[in-house]
């Protein structure tokens, strides 16, 4: 310019050259890797166990879930275990006020001294609060509601969200705090916010279960720590979010194995065995277009295994509605729900109860029913619950066999004739 803008004095302006950043030496692998993490541990089994064995220091994880569901309520709990371990603890909450806190506190029971409230949202007082280091472990409550990012009026735009979650992951990885950011959810059940958003965070979180039933899961969907094959499971009490030890024995709890349309699946959610039940209705009707309600299973992967059980077993359900169901609000998406949800079907159509009996396999749609995977796992979580009957996959199985073995016949046919129940080699003979 020559001169200065305000004085309007030439002569004023000097040129200065920047400091220029001094470039960090690389680091030996070999010396990284001999360092330990020191995890804090929270206490709760079931929370701790899908973090991969508790919090890491400096790390900074996002958690999402449907409104209701129970996450400001989990985070107060955690809080409440550290600060009782003698780890002070802040959460910062910009959605609720501090009576709200407090109440929500004092009917859980999560009343510690190093367990601190704020209802701070500006991203520098936020900033200086964990570059600090007084607190090892922050929950941002909701990382919708940071304010004070430049060029931004408000909160909860891409923008905003997207510079707040890395001026909070450059404060914690700093200080070496752990911060824990909750966010919302879309309609579609995805996080809130850029998808960069989870790429930032070292781990991310799901909580979700039906709003009607107690039963919550928590997921791990990205874990830079530990494997993401985790689950944890909680009901909703009273008394806030209790830890399950014994999961299997709610979901597969309540059923007396007298009636058609039941069979247990030992599912697996990462690498944890599930025993849930799948329920099946099947009514007559009139209707020229029958009524197909799926909850809980692929609704493409039911309608495949209608197609194989009347193709290959002889079930004819073109004039019925069929209704099938994960009983405990569990979405399972893995193949090895075909084989259970295609004896339940045939024993809702046949009328005939199938007792204590747990299934899995893979059903192709030329009747073949193929191994999955960790069997050994579903089978030991099906002794240890006593069931009584296991069916599974082994070579050369097929479908019809499967039902001529368990005497699931369709209805109003000479039963073994109907199925056609031929041993394998015959088939396959010249």
């Amino acid at each position: 310019m020559g001169f200065c803008p305000q004085c309007r004095d030439s002569g004023t302006l000097h040129e200065s050259a920047a400091d220029v950043r001094q470039v960090v030496a690389p680091t030996p692998v070999a010396s990284i890797v001999s360092d330990r993490l020191e995890r804090l541990h929270t206490g709760i089994d079931e929370f701790d166990r899908v973090l991969g064995g508790g919090v890491v220091p400096g790390s900074v994880a996002l958690l999402g879930g449907a409104p209701g569901v129970g996450k400001s309520t989990l985070v107060l709990e955690i809080g409440s275990a550290l600060a009782g371990a003698g780890v002070s603890v802040l959460v910062a909450t910009g959605e609720e006020s501090r009576p709200q806190v407090g109440l929500r506190a004092r009917r859980i029971g999560a009343v510690e001294d190093d367990l601190l409230i704020t209802t701070e949202s500006d991203i520098d007082q936020l900033s200086d609060l964990i570059r600090s280091g007084t607190y090892p472990f922050v929950v941002i409550d909701s990382i919708q509601t940071v304010t004070g990012i430049a060029g931004e009026s408000g909160a909860g735009s891409m923008t905003a969200i997207r510079e707040s979650a890395a001026r909070l992951i450059a404060v914690a990885k700093e200080a070496d705090v752990a911060v824990l950011l909750i966010g919302h959810i879309t309609k579609d059940g995805a996080i809130a916010g850029p998808k960069s958003l989870e790429h930032m965070v070292d781990v991310v979180l799901s909580l979700d279960g039906d709003p009607h039933r107690n039963l919550r899961f928590l997921r791990g969907m990205k874990n830079r720590f530990g494997s993401v094959n985790e689950i944890g499971v909680f009901e909703m009490t009273d008394r806030g979010l209790e830890p399950m030890s014994d999961p299997s024995a709610v979901l597969s709890g309540g059923r007396d194995g007298t009636s058609a349309g039941s069979v247990l699946f030992p599912a697996l959610d990462g690498r944890r065995s599930l025993i849930v039940e799948i329920q099946a209705l099947t009514v007559r009707t009139r209707s020229a277009q029958p009524r197909r309600s799926v909850k809980g299973l692929p609704t493409s992967r039911v309608h495949q295994i209608l197609a194989a059980l009347e193709r290959h077993g002889g079930f004819k359900t073109g004039g019925r509605d069929v209704y099938v169901s994960v009983m405990g609000g569990l979405s399972i998406t893995e193949p090895a729900a075909d084989l259970p949800t295609a004896l339940a079907i045939a024993s809702a159509v046949a009328g005939v109860p199938l007792g204590s009996t747990a299934a899995w396999g893979e059903v192709g749609l030329t009747g073949e029913v193929r191994r999955v995977e960790q069997a050994d796992r579903r089978r030991t979580e099906s002794r240890r619950l006593g069931i009584s009957r296991v069916v599974e996959a082994t070579d050369r199985r097929r479908l019809d066999h499967v039902l001529g073995e368990l005497a699931l016949y369709p209805p109003g046919e000479d039963s073994r004739a109907a199925l056609r129940v031929i041993p394998y080699e015959d088939r396959i003979a010249p």
